[in-house]
């Protein structure tokens, strides 16, 4: 049984000094002072003055009229995109389903183990409003569920496994299901490949379930996002010398992999052993931050659905711009944002642009690498996987609903 005991933690004691490090792109910033501690008894206010302090200097650039920084990549987005819930879209990531359609338009993508050693993606979308066709559109498992509800999306599948089903009847879960009788006025599918690897939507599609079930795109008040941004024209510096030049998560049947480019400081993913493209844009697919985040985990059943633990804190790593950090992870509440932390106990800053986030099972944690400059990095990928891979593969592919 999942863990939904809620986390005593104040956000004061969790956001504390930011993680040392982030920098203007061309003259560093002064080191931050400390804060000083409280002392136990008020000192006297002392009488006013004539004299009156000036207001201080601006030290950022003020956000352009009409925009806000965004909730999932810290960068300067028009208002009405920022400030409307984003959708939370499940991606199929078997090779029959790929290249992905509308997937560089997400900010945020998950990717999470499900039964037989194979991925699932999930692609959190602010910016969507051009997109015709996204997907192929698979089914939802539990733990997605959370990771949406972290960023207040409004979580879009196509079916779901009999785990899932209780917890998208609860009044807490916004979703848009493609066996929900919404017929073709929110997905559709395409004649180029088979099924199920050929259902899809579009951003007038996932209008159309919002306003057919009557989901507000408004944040909820008390939304807390549970990334912090560095300035947008500053750049993240991470301490310590672990350089992270190849990463590859560990995944079984798609092994994957990102390859760093320093000159525009994303990383590059592929799986498969190629390159991994965005239908739409035929370009291949980067990403600015990289976090791994490990979770205990068993298995549901002997179908091999999993329980991956979306509630215990656990630890990671924070990538950015060549170089990989220790950090932990913790939820303050189960429908919350997933807040990430450095080996001191302190928010990490991320950089901005888009993220990718690789759910690690705990104990194939010896799997990922990170490797350096000096280190040999064989990057060619062996896809055909173990017998059971294969099956459920073969399962997944001709199963419709799950």
């Amino acid at each position: 049984m999942k863990k939904y005991a809620k986390l005593i933690i104040t956000l004061g004691l969790a956001g504390g000094i930011m993680l040392a490090g982030c920098q203007k792109n061309e003259t560093a910033e002064a080191e931050p002072t400390a804060t000083p501690e409280p002392t136990q008894e008020a000192e006297a206010t002392p009488e006013p003055t004539a004299m009156v302090a000036e207001e201080p200097e601006p030290t950022e650039d003020p956000i352009p009229d009409g925009y806000v920084v965004s909730y999932l990549t810290g960068e300067y987005v028009p208002e009405s995109i920022g400030r409307r819930r984003p959708v939370a879209v499940m991606l199929n990531n078997l090779k029959p389903a790929c290249p992905q359609a509308g997937i560089a338009n997400a900010g945020v993508v998950y990717e999470a183990p499900v039964e037989g050693g194979i991925t699932r993606l999930m692609g959190v979308f602010e910016d969507y409003d051009n997109l015709e066709k996204i997907g192929s559109v698979r089914s939802c498992r539990d733990y997605y569920i959370f990771y949406a509800s972290g960023f207040d999306a409004i979580y879009t599948h196509y079916g779901q496994s009999a785990y899932a089903l209780p917890f998208l009847e609860l009044p807490e879960v916004n979703n848009i299901s493609g066996l929900a009788g919404y017929g073709d006025q929110v997905f559709y599918r395409t004649t180029d490949r088979k099924s199920p690897h050929n259902a899809y939507t579009s951003f007038e599609g996932i209008q159309k379930g919002i306003e057919i079930n009557g989901y507000s795109q408004e944040y909820d008040e008390d939304f807390q996002p549970g990334y912090a941004f560095c300035g947008v024209d500053d750049e993240v510096e991470l301490p310590g010398e672990t350089e992270a030049n190849v990463v590859k998560p560990g995944y079984f049947l798609n092994e994957p992999w990102f390859e760093y480019n320093p000159e525009d400081k994303l990383y590059y993913r592929f799986q498969y052993g190629d390159k991994q493209i965005d239908e739409l844009t035929g370009e291949q697919i980067a990403y600015k931050n990289i976090i791994l985040q490990y979770s205990s985990w068993r298995k549901y059943d002997e179908n091999g659905y999993l329980n991956i633990d979306v509630d215990e804190p656990n630890v990671g790593k924070y990538i950015v711009n060549g170089k990989a950090i220790d950090i932990t992870w913790k939820k303050h509440t189960p429908w919350g944002a997933t807040f990430y932390y450095d080996t001191n106990g302190n928010q990490i800053t991320m950089d901005t642009g888009k993220t990718w986030v690789c759910i690690i099972q705990d104990t194939y944690a010896d799997r990922v690498e990170i490797l350096g400059s000096d280190d040999n990095s064989d990057t060619s990928a062996d896809t055909q996987g173990s017998e059971e891979q294969a099956a459920a593969e073969e399962a997944a592919a001709s199963d419709t609903e799950y």
